[in-house]
């Protein structure tokens, strides 16, 4: 072959795309991002309990930031205040297109999944309450710790496990996340929020109204949206409100529907797709590690750490109040309505979900840092709850779900087998579906 062949070759070329858009594209799976979320949240436990741990504990002390206005913060200050308000701009686009699009628009969809979200609030409440009255100390305060659901990482194992699962099961727990999100934003906004200045709550309702113009007109340019969106970020902040609702109030600014009948993406989803990979790849995850560095003292330490009422209360929460929440929840709403499970779901499958729903993380430890203050020694004890309480969660959600896999699978195999041999193709899934109900 002559040379004259590769005279148009340019070897080690940039490619078809760019590599941050190849990242950026790996970072909006929900296994990624659970994976980083974790690996964070474990690094950050060995740093601090290793012998650097003081190391740890003085970079999350580091103070950065205008004095002038009030936001001399800590880099874990930052991390819970700053970057999680990206990841809540997203949860806010997420709910947004939920409402106007999705499967909250309709109301007979939406019952089943607002109901299973309130149940896993109300029943985790009344567990943490039980154990935390005889703790005395403020410790009631905490009563919201177990009642979120952290959607990266629960939305992570269910795409490591789900080789086989009905689609439907992603999306009970996509929509019932979604609401508990919601719950959560409602409850940190009402009841975590210690003094109220009226003043700057008022004035970010000027660069939140000018957004919303420049949205609602579908301006995308971040130059021009970017200002308005961290000055609204800094007013909600001075106000007292948790800043995080800043970054819900922009999400639900945006439009979700596209003008007229032309294809493509609404601006919402534009956004939610751009923003994703920010959020998952390193908001969460940069969140994880400064929240989730608790020091687990040795011997009799630990064990009253773990027997501390507040850990116990949140363990409890997660692990069985969210399952029994959800579960029950969904069958009152199955009496009440006569309604079905979906054809392809059973009720175990529900189980898994509902156990899913346990692992509470990232929600979980920002609501732990509001009632009881970064740095105390009762949140140290939420982080444990907390820690303990998802990993249980994961792991029991894990083994009932691993078990219904094997049975979608087998099931597909048969199905399988049967249109190979010119069968009736879905006669065993049938039959093994109404197995599955008993």
């Amino acid at each position: 072959m002559g040379t004259s062949s590769f005279r148009f070759l340019t070897l080690l070329g940039r490619g078809s795309r760019s590599p941050l858009s190849r990242i950026a594209e790996i970072l909006r799976t929900e296994a990624v991002g659970g994976v980083l979320l974790v690996t964070a949240a474990a690094l950050a436990l060995l740093w601090a309990n290793s012998p650097w741990g003081e190391v740890y504990t003085a970079l999350t002390e580091f103070r950065i930031g205008p004095a002038a206005l009030h936001l001399d913060l800590t880099l874990a200050q930052w991390a819970a205040d700053g970057l999680l308000a990206i990841f809540f701009f997203v949860v806010g686009l997420e709910l947004k297109r939920e409402f106007v699009a999705g499967d909250l628009r309709d109301p007979r969809r939406a019952v089943l999944p607002i109901a299973a979200a309130v149940g896993g609030m109300i029943a985790p409440a009344l567990l943490y309450v039980a154990f935390a009255a005889r703790a005395g100390g403020g410790a009631l305060s905490g009563w919201a710790i177990p009642t979120a659901t952290d959607i990266a990482f629960a939305l992570a194992v269910l795409a490591v496990i789900s080789t086989h699962l009905p689609a439907a099961l992603r999306t009970f727990l996509l929509t019932l996340a979604v609401v508990d999100d919601l719950l959560a934003i409602t409850i940190i906004a009402i009841f975590y929020t210690d003094s109220l200045s009226p003043a700057p709550l008022l004035l970010a309702l000027l660069p939140l109204g000018l957004f919303a113009l420049l949205v609602q007109r579908r301006v995308r340019s971040w130059w021009v949206l970017l200002p308005l969106a961290l000055l609204t970020w800094v007013l909600v902040h001075e106000s007292g409100v948790h800043a995080t609702v800043a970054g819900v109030l922009l999400g639900f600014a945006v439009p979700v529907l596209r003008r007229g009948d032309g294809p493509g993406p609404g601006l919402a989803e534009h956004f939610e797709h751009r923003f994703r990979p920010l959020s998952a790849g390193m908001a969460v995850p940069v969140f994880a590690f400064f929240a989730a560095g608790v020091t687990v003292v040795g011997g009799e330490g630990i064990a009253a750490q773990i027997a501390d009422p507040v850990t116990v209360g949140i363990m409890v929460g997660l692990v069985v109040g969210k399952a029994l929440g959800v579960l029950t929840a969904t069958w009152l709403v199955q009496r009440v309505t006569r309604a079905a499970l979906a054809a392809e779901l059973s009720w175990w499958d529900v189980l898994g979900a509902a156990l899913l729903a346990g692992i509470g993380f990232t929600v979980s430890l920002l609501i732990g840092e509001l009632a009881f203050g970064a740095g105390s020694d009762r949140d140290d004890h939420v982080k444990i709850g907390v820690l303990f309480g998802s990993l249980l969660s994961a792991l029991t959600a894990t083994g009932v779900l691993r078990i219904r896999n094997r049975h979608y699978r087998r099931l597909c195999a048969e199905e399988e087998f049967e249109h190979s041999h010119g069968g009736v193709p879905g006669a065993h899934r049938r039959r093994g579906e109404a197995h599955g109900r008993n």
